[in-house]
This record gives structure tokens, sequence and C-alpha cells, in this order.
């Protein structure tokens, strides 16, 4: 390419007006709707039509403003650069450079989107108009398992508008791919990327992706086929250290003068003031993973003459994650045998002296395989001059097992340590990674291989199914009739059947539990192998070897299982280890929620002059019908064993039946929308939105019944309840925007809105007691264990109380103690969701696109700052329904282009944001996770060799950033997440 501008000219002859022309080339996607005036007077008069069609990042950039500012509403739109070349090989890194969109990471990866502060459930994700069936349990389609190469467009709509399927309370994208009728002729992009994380200790280095698309029309014309296809492999290393979570006023020892505490959490009279809280646990860990993704979609249309068009389309996923991992740190119970601590003035433990409990090193393995399949029919039809009808029916699933190793079938973990301890330490007053280490009883900070026996090993196996049948019918009339400045009525109707399912399977602990000294003669020194942590969370001020503990154990994932099952089962080593059957005696629960909605809508197009000034108006109103069933099966309870010092076990009824419950909701709603767009002057436009949107309740929520624990420990006596008669959110909204299109390509935007959204979700968590379930917490023989040790002047651990309950007697004949009739009952926070107040969100986005001329250099700048009563109060423990995901973002591009080089720069940025509300192992009042401010650099190179073949280099995270997390405090630490950074070298050859 030897012109400064990266310019193709070709020829194109169309039997349109130049307008229609001219509109289809620069959407790359279907045309926009032209009045039938116009599309009559098309005829042979007309002359071909020399179509100038800019590709690369700059035909790109003119392409997404073109369909920006064509919209009647508020919307951002991303175009691809050329066929099968879309600006980042993950489609929801892209979206993250529109105003006002921001992405969740999954692995360092963008997975999910937040808009304006409304989280992946607020938003709605569709394919070609389509509403997809979401991952596992959520209605948040996953935009990581879906390849880029054969979009052509992504189009977001902030602004409620009657015609788009219902759902995106933030927004609603629209993944828009290829069709061949499109643009006829034959076309092909074929690519290969050579891809290494700098993070990989396990796998290979380097590692594949390879993708293509081909399209070609036949027979004049009227056929056409494309097929897409993406595989990509990608090994890397997560290292993370983690608290599973907080808890709030346990019981601390006296306060005196010897005590460490910050002295503004105590008073004049040293009691305490306000909350204290300490972490339930500290861990480390990695996971070696492998990541593998194959997409696929086959497009074939019949266009036999001008008014009808067949499409039909298949598009399939399977994604397969596999990942070993290895962990190590200590456990804390309910906050008890707490021997000095250090607060900070929010009453956060420091520094914490805590006896008991255990320490240990652990092992995973864990497959999880997601099966996306969809088949679609089209039909668009002009009737006549002024009606246009289209048919459109999909029948979409996606399955996901999390536990589809073929060997064990299900995610196994196995834990390995000792309770031969004298205290623990957990200190967070240095660095940004808190220490854990443990006083052993040998003397030392560091346990010896031939000390380490065996905890337990559990599996389990949660396969789960969501589908989507859709049909959808619409039409539009071209108004040549009335006199009136009502250009077109668009009207249809749609019936939605979405279901979501899924099973649970636990194996319970096995090989255990509780430390056993006799397990150590099955475990060799040999089968442990020592390293040091010099390598580990090294990015982290107070990680790599700082660290303490500054060591960690590994073994063998299948060695351990194996030896461990062979001395509880007497068997040879290793035999009938892996049989599923040997770990699941059946499903413990299944639940089912069916999904039917009917909707129907109707929406007016207007367009007049105002004193001169161009207004379009576009008005209409949408109605939903939505019935909800619920079925769930689970076990009978039956009572909580005590089975270990540190650990309860459900125990379920032996051959009786299965609970069953079916419940049963509905609801409806009217979504009115209106968009005014005014032309003050050929480049300066203003528009005013106003509509309802709604987002509905995440499937899990509206699963009914009640499902509990099975390992109900002290302070974690947790259970679950759906609400199928929950209501959506309703969220009316108001967009004013201004908007400036001075030269090709650039623009500056300003715009505020604001959403008053009702029917917010709270989950309420209830203290709730259930017959025939007693706590031997507690219980008559639990406090005169405590009496037994304190009276002999000992430390009444947990440890201490299971021993001495045994050695009184009230253990059965494996070893655990049982419940009595004289024993309270348990208290279990149960928690369920439900509707509750209004909350409001109003905020503004501002974005500048630049081009500088010719020079070929570009900056594009764009910022979202929102605000809201719907904030979660750190300081209350009163139980809150606060927005997810809520927080203000910023993006920045930044690009040179000419001639055959192409040089891109992007930086995404979020500010701290609330992950959700309630924590692993918090406490009961439902604590929030916060994600911290993150920004991340990455780099593209392109450059052409010649006018098919490309070459290009692509870095991300280019600073190696890190992820982290905290709780109602930054000082309450969650988590730290440590990948790496990612380089691809890759080459492309097409034909456009």
């Amino acid at each position: 390419m030897n012109d400064t501008t990266n310019i193709k000219n070709r020829l194109a002859v169309f039997n349109k007006s130049r307008l229609a022309a001219s509109m289809a080339i620069l959407l790359g996607t279907v045309s926009q709707p032209v009045m039938a005036q116009e599309t009559a007077q098309a005829g042979a008069e007309e002359q071909p039509v020399e179509v100038i069609e800019v590709q690369g990042i700059r035909g790109s950039l003119i392409r997404a403003m073109d369909m920006k500012r064509s919209s009647p509403g508020v919307m951002d739109a991303i175009s691809a650069e050329e066929m099968g070349k879309f600006p980042d090989s993950n489609l929801a890194e892209s979206l993250q450079r529109i105003t006002g969109v921001s992405v969740s990471r999954a692995n360092g990866e963008g997975s999910e989107i937040t808009v304006r502060g409304f989280g992946p459930g607020f938003n709605l994700i569709t394919l070609n108009g389509r509403q997809m069936p979401g991952t596992g349990f959520t209605r948040s389609y996953s935009l990581q398992h879906l390849s880029s190469e054969g979009v052509s467009a992504l189009e977001v709509y902030k602004t409620a508008r009657a015609e788009n399927p219902s759902g995106g309370l933030g927004a609603t994208v629209n993944i828009v791919t290829a069709k061949p009728l499109q643009r006829p002729g034959e076309r092909y992009s074929f690519m290969a990327k050579a891809l290494h994380d700098t993070s990989v200790e396990e796998g290979h280095d380097i590692t594949p992706e390879i993708a293509g698309i081909y399209s070609n029309t036949f027979y004049d014309d009227t056929f056409g086929a494309s097929l897409s296809f993406s595989h990509y492999q990608r090994h890397f290393q997560r290292q993370q250290a983690n608290v599973q979570g907080w808890q709030a006023n346990v019981d601390l020892p006296d306060l005196d003068e010897s005590m460490f505490t910050d002295p503004r959490a105590i008073d004049a009279d040293g009691n305490r003031v306000g909350n204290h809280f300490f972490p339930k646990d500290m861990n480390y860990g990695f996971d070696n993973v492998e990541n593998e993704r194959t997409n696929g979609q086959l497009t074939l249309q019949y266009a036999p003459n001008d008014d009808l068009t067949v499409t039909m389309d298949y598009t399939m996923t399977n994604a397969i994650v596999g990942l070993e991992g290895v962990g190590w740190g200590i456990w804390n119970e309910f906050g008890g045998n707490i021997n000095s601590y250090i607060l900070d003035e929010n009453g956060t433990a420091l520094y914490a002296d805590i006896g008991g409990n255990d320490g240990s090193f652990t092992a995973n393995r864990n497959t999880t395989e997601v099966d996306a399949r969809s088949i679609g029919l089209n039909v668009d039809w002009q009737a006549t001059d002024e009606l246009k009808l289209s048919l459109d029916y999909h029948d979409s699933s996606n399955e996901i097992d999390n536990g589809a190793d073929r060997g064990m079938g299900s995610t196994g973990q196995i834990i390995l340590g000792s309770d031969k301890l004298i205290s623990k330490v957990y200190d967070y007053r240095e660095g940004e990674i808190p220490h854990a280490y443990i006083n052993w009883r040998n003397g030392t900070n560091e346990l010896m291989p031939s000390e380490i026996d065996s905890n337990f090993s559990q599996f389990e196996h949660t396969p789960g199914e969501s589908t989507v049948d859709q049909l959808q019918i619409d039409g539009e009339w071209f108004n040549s009739v009335f006199d009136i400045p009502m250009v077109a009525v668009k009207f249809g109707l749609a019936r939605t059947e979405q279901a979501m399912g899924g099973t649970n399977a636990w194996s319970g602990l096995r090989g255990g539990p509780g430390f056993n000294p006799s397990f150590t003669e099955i475990f060799p020194d040999s089968m442990f192998v020592r390293h040091d942590t010099g390598n580990f969370l090294d990015e982290f001020a107070g990680g790599g070897s700082a660290l303490m503990p500054n060591y960690y154990y590994t073994y063998d994932f299948d060695e351990a299982v194996a030896r461990q099952m062979a001395f509880l089962t007497e068997d040879l080593m290793g035999a009938d280890v892996y049989v599923p059957d040997a770990y699941f005696d059946g499903i413990d629960g299944e639940s089912r929620v069916e999904e039917v909605t009917n909707s129907i809508y109707i929406q007016t197009d207007w367009e007049f002059d105002v004193a001169d000034f161009p207004v379009q108006i576009i008005a209409g109103a949408r109605y939903e019908e939505t019935e909800v069933t619920s079925t769930v099966r689970q076990r009978v309870e039956q009572q909580v064993n005590w089975v270990s010092a540190s650990e309860w076990i459900m125990q379920y009824e032996e051959g009786g039946t299965d609970n069953y419950l079916t419940q049963e909701g509905e609801h409806d709603v009217f979504l009115p929308a209106i968009d005014i767009r005014v032309d003050i002057t050929d480049d300066l436009l203003a528009r005013v939105s106003w509509g309802k949107t709604m987002a509905r309740a995440p499937l899990g929520n509206l699963a009914g019944g009640r499902a509990l624990s099975g390992s109900p420990k002290p302070g974690a006596r947790t259970g679950g309840q759906g609400n199928p008669n929950l209501l959506p959110f309703e969220s009316t909204n108001l967009d004013i925007t201004l908007e400036y299109y001075y030269d090709e390509a650039s623009y500056a935007y300003v715009g505020f809105f604001k959403k008053d959204v009702d029917n917010f979700i709270q989950t309420t968590i209830t203290e709730t007691t259930i017959d025939g379930l007693y706590d031997i917490f507690n219980g008559p023989r639990y406090q005169q264990a405590i009496a037994d040790i304190e009276g002999r002047g000992e430390q009444a651990t947990s440890t201490a109380i299971f021993e001495q309950m045994l050695a009184n007697g009230h253990g059965n004949a494996d070893g655990q103690i049982e419940p009595n009739s004289n024993d309270p009952l348990i208290v279990w926070n149960i928690s369920q969701p439900a509707n509750t107040d209004s909350k409001s969100v109003d905020g503004i986005e501002v974005a500048v696109q630049h081009m500088f001329g010719e020079t070929g250099f570009g900056l594009g700048v764009n910022a979202t700052f929102v605000d809201g009563d719907v904030e979660f109060d750190v300081d209350s423990l009163t139980q809150q329904a606060p927005l997810t995901g809520l927080g203000d973002s910023a993006n920045l591009q930044a690009f040179y282009e000419k001639d055959d080089l192409s040089v891109k720069f992007t930086y995404a940025w979020r500010d701290d944001y609330l992950l959700g509300v309630g924590q692993a192992q918090g406490s009961a009042d439902a604590p929030p996770q916060f994600f911290k401010d993150y920004g991340q650099l990455d780099m593209s190179v392109n450059y052409d060799i010649n006018e098919r073949v490309t070459v290009f280099f692509d870095a991300l995270n280019l600073t190696n950033e890190t992820e982290q997390g905290y709780g109602r405090y930054e000082e309450q630490f969650l988590f730290a997440r440590q990948y790496g950074t990612r380089y691809a070298l890759g080459i492309r050859y097409g034909f456009n």
C-alpha cells in the first residue's frame, strides 16, 4: 500500500440510490431503512457508484462513528478493521474501548462487561438480535468464549428502544456476524498466531491460535455461504493469595495494658469502640492452567429475488479449562482462641496470634467444559413497497460441566497437613500480602515432611445447562399514504422460552476427616518436594522471598489420593481410585428454572423540521408477560455430626425419598421509550432520550427450595433459598447528549444520564432453626468438655474440646460425635433474595476522538463518572442491597497508521468497584467484596507486506498489572492475583 491513508479503491455497482449505497458500505452491516419513496425511485437510470472503502484502524473508527451518528438514540459501536480482523481477539477487550463500558476479568482476560456502573447481570448480550443463554446459573453470556474473527460489528445500545429485546437495563450489546450476501463475491481471511504467556511454568511456552473466514456468492449472487472458525490455546499460571472471609465481632480476650491495640480503637476506659473484624483463614497457592477454545459459524443465504432473503446459521463453541493447583495456609475457626492482636482505627485485625486449628498443603484438579450450540433461521420479505416482514427463530444451548475431568469425573481436592501447633500468626502490617506463619510444636516455623498426615479429600460434580428457544416476528411499514411526518412504523411479537437446570453431587470428606498421625506412614518423605517462595507473588510488596511462610510443599495429586484410598479400603495401591461411583452415592441436589416470556411492541419513526432544525423522533412501547416455574429436588437432612476437630458434616436420610418442590411466579412489564434527535448544524447534534428498561432477576435466584451447607462449621451454618416470584429490576432512564462531528473520524461527545431503578433485589439473611437438627456446639457435653480442659489450666481450642468429648465417651464407633436431643437446635443463617426499595444512579460521559490530519496519528479518549445512592455502607453491619459494578472508568487509544505500518496503544482503567455482597466464610451480615482499581496497557503492531499479507505483534498487560480485592476496608485483605504479560506474533493472509 503506497498511499498515505491506507485506502483501497473498489468499483461497486448497486441498483440503489446513492444514499443507500453509501450507508451499506459505511456500516458494513445491514443498511439502515430507506423511505419507500426513495427505494421506488432507484432504477435503471442510476449510474454506477464508485465507492471508496477505508480499511485499517481509521476505517474501523469511521464506520463506528457513522453508526453512532446515524442512530436515533444513544449508541456506540465497534467495527471490524476488515474482514476477519477485529480490533481485539477478545470481544470483551474490544468493548471496554467504548465510553461507559468496563470489563470484568477471568484469568487475566476480559470476560463480562459493566455499563455505566451496572454489572454483567444488568446487560443483555444478543447475537444478531437473538438472546443467548448464559453460562451456568446466570444470564450473563460470556464474551470470552466467542471468537472475534467472524464478527463484523459490536453495537451497544444505551437507551431504551421498543424494538430491542428486553433485559438490558445498563445496555444491550448486539454482536453482528458477517453475512455473505451483504458483500457479494469471494472474500477470505486466514490468521495464525504464536502465543506466549510469561507466567507459564508448566505446559507449553508457545501455544497456537488459528482462525479464518471464507465467504462467497454463487448463481448471480442469489446464494451465499460463509464459514468462520478459530482454535485457541493458552497455557499460563495464576498465582494468588486469599482470605475466604472476615468475621465481625468475634469473642476477644479481656483488654489490658499488655494488649497491642491501636489507641483509636479503645475509649478512655479501655473498652472497644465500634466493630472489630478477624480473618477466617489465610491461604496461598497457584494454578497451572490450560485453556482451549474452538469456535465455528456456518451461514447460508438464499435470495431468489430482491424481495426475499432466507438465512440459516449454525454457531458452535467448545471451551475447556483444565487446571492443577497447589496451596498452603492456615485455618481459623469462628473467632475463638485469640491470644493477642492489633486492630487499626476501623477495628480490622492487622495482627493476630490464634491458637488451635491447623495448617495444610493442598492439591486440586479441575476441568471445566463449556459446550454451546445455536441454530437459527431468518426470513426477510419485502411484501410490498411499503411493508417489510421478517421471521427469526433460533434454538440455543449452553452446557457447562464443572468437573469434566475424564479420569475422576469431578473436581478433586486433597488436604494434607497437621494440627500439631502452638499457634498461628496473621500479620498484615507490612507489604501488600498478609503473612501467615505457624509456630509448630517441633520448635520451628516449618513443618517437616515426616510430620505431614492426611486431613481429607473431596470430590464434586456440578453440571448444568441453559437453553433459549426464541421466535420473533417483526414488521416495518413505510408511510406513503398519510400526509404526516411519520416515516415508518415498526411492530412485532416474540416468544422466548428460557430454561436453566443443573445437579450437584458431593463425595463428602474422604480419607479422614481430621489429622491422624497414623496416616504419616502412608506418605513417605520422598513424596513431598520443598520449594521456596522466591518467584511467588513477586510483583507485590511483601511477596516473593519476603513472604512468611517462605516455603511450601508440593506432591503428586494422583499418588496422594491413591495412597489415602488404599489405606482406607485396604485395596491395592490406586485400585478404583477414580471410579465416580466410589465417590458419589447419588445426586445431592437438582434444580431447574423455566421462564416463558411473550412480548409485543410498536415503534414509530417521525421526521420533521422545527425552525429549520431537522428533528427525528423514535417513539414506542413494549409489553411483556413472563411466567416462571421452579422445580427443586434435594435430599432430606437428618443431623449434623462433629467428625473431626475442624469438620462438621451433614448426614442425610438413607433410603428415603428426596424432597421435590415446584413453585411458580409471574410478572409483566410495560416499557415505553422515546428518542429525540435534533441536528443543530450539519456537524452538531443533540439527543434527549427517555424510557424504561429492565433486567430480570438472576436465574439462580429464581430456583425455589432450601439448601443447607453440607459442611456446617460453627460460624458457617448457612443455607440458601430461592424466590420464583422475584420481580425484575425496572429502570426509568433519562439521557441528554451533545455530539460534535467536526471531521472525518473525529468527534467530541458529552452526555448526562440518570437511572431510577425500582425493585432492587436484596439478599436477606434470616436466623432460622429447623426441627430435628440439633447442635453439639455449646451443648451440655460441649460445655462440660470446656470445663474439664480449663480446669486443668489448658486452652480450650476446638481440637482440645473434640478430644475431650471423645475421652468423655461421647464418640460413636467411627470416632464421630453425634447430636443429642438435649442439645440446642442449630441456628442457621438462611439467605433469600427479595425485592426492596428504589435506587438512583446518575453520571456523565465524555469522549474525544481525533485524527491528526494526514499524519497518520490518531487519538481517542473517553471517561465515565457515576454516582448514586447505591453504594455499600462499609461501616454498617445491616444487610444491604447495593449496586455491583458501580465505579468510574476511562479509556485511551493512541495509534499511528500510515503506508504499510500501524501501531496502536490502548489503556483501560477502572476505579474500585463492588464485586458482590457476601464472602465465602464471612459473617452473617453479608460483608462486601471490593475490587481495587485496575489499569491495563496493551500494544498492537501491524505491517502489510503486500495487499494480502500482514504480519503483526500484540502485547497484552505490558506492565504486568496485578489484581487485588478487599472487604469493608482496604485493610481487610481478600485476594491478590498475579498473571503476567502475554505476547502474540502472527500472520494474516486475506482478500477483501
